[in-house]
């Protein structure tokens, strides 16, 4: 099917009076269709096709390498792919974060959705880091009440999702009310302040993560997710992450 497009092209009618004031009296619009039959302009091309190719160079250039085929949909409550991304931010970002504030990050959560892509066997390119994660999201830190945990924990047991966690630990038992939840190896001290790391869009209320409004303070790192993995996948010869026990059912 050919489809057609087109632009309207509008012309604007104006009464001049002597008085030099303008009035709009008419807008006419015309079609323009946009088909394949539009050929496109060689200088243009030449123009950018050394920026595209140069673009793409760096975007097939390998920098780690996956021993298996990993997908979000691999796991119930917990994937391979979501504990690397989870992994990654923490690993990345807790040495940034320290480094301004003396804090450790206790805990990162990010979101089942945006995981965009599988992350495939073999050569792993920087173009696998913007297909996983395609958006600009950025790491923020949010200093959060651990009474406001608890809804956070609230949340990932009614969610029923492999949003992807590191730094928690939670099991559910087969009527998903909660065995065990804790914090590097700690139960949550309902008036300590922890420090989560999340993204932009969960920090504004996405995927319906309201509790992060309930923050102390934020801290935005100017880190996007997706430098994040590459600086990871850079820094790791070797891709193998596991489904494990960081959240499950018994």
């Amino acid at each position: 099917m050919n489809l057609k497009f087109f632009i309207p092209i509008l012309t604007l009618f104006l009464f001049v009076s002597c008085k030099q004031d303008h009035q709009l009296t008419k807008i006419v619009g015309k079609r323009l269709d946009i088909n394949d039959s539009l050929t496109g302009q060689q200088s243009i091309e030449d123009f950018i096709k050394p920026y595209r190719e140069n673009v793409n160079k760096n975007l097939d250039s390998v920098i780690s390498y996956a021993v298996d085929t990993y997908s979000k949909s691999d796991g119930e409550l917990n994937t391979a792919i979501g504990n690397l991304m989870a992994d990654a931010v923490m690993e990345q970002t807790n040495p940034v974060f320290n480094s301004r504030t003396n804090n450790d990050i206790d805990l990162v959560l990010l979101n089942h959705g945006g995981i965009r892509s599988i992350l495939s066997k073999g050569n792993v390119t920087t173009r696998a880091a913007y297909q996983i994660m395609p958006f600009e999201n950025s790491v923020v830190v949010v200093d959060l009440k651990g009474v406001y945990v608890l809804e956070l924990v609230d949340y990932l047991k009614r969610s029923k999702r492999a949003h992807p966690i590191s730094g928690m630990k939670l099991i559910l038992d087969e009527n998903d009310n909660i065995i065990e939840v804790t914090i590097n190896g700690n139960i949550i001290d309902t008036e300590r302040i922890y420090h989560i790391a999340t993204n932009d869009y969960l920090y504004g209320g996405g995927s319906g993560m309201t509790f992060f409004q309930k923050k102390d303070s934020v801290h935005v790192l100017d880190y996007k997710i997706r430098n994040v993995l590459i600086d990871y996948f850079t820094k790791k010869d070797t891709l193998n992450p596991v489904i494990d026990n960081r959240f499950t059912r018994n």
